[in-house]
């Protein structure tokens, strides 16, 4: 197995990782932001108040994205499989 190869594989597993965690990050950032405003609009620095929207509509998130989630690396893990002949040598 070649440095190259290594390197490939190594950059479209963190690409998957990226593409994979980016929508419910986004969520929980946008989530975030939108009761941090609120929070300062109406003066209430309650911390608890940010905790459970954002568990909710990550936890949404997670069911929305979840079976594209879970597709993206099934389809990984299987082309991985698939070669794995090439990266062994004898």
């Amino acid at each position: 197995m070649t440095v190259e190869a290594v390197s490939d594989m190594a950059r479209e597993a963190l690409f998957l990782i990226i593409k994979i965690a980016l929508p419910v990050l986004l969520v929980s950032l946008v989530v975030g932001l939108t009761i941090s405003i609120f929070q300062t609009v109406t003066s209430i620095q309650e911390q608890t108040l940010t905790f459970v929207p954002k568990i909710i509509c990550v936890f949404t998130a997670l069911v929305i994205f979840g079976p594209w989630m879970m597709n993206s690396m099934v389809d990984f893990m299987t082309q991985l499989w698939a070669n794995f002949s090439l990266y062994v040598h004898r």
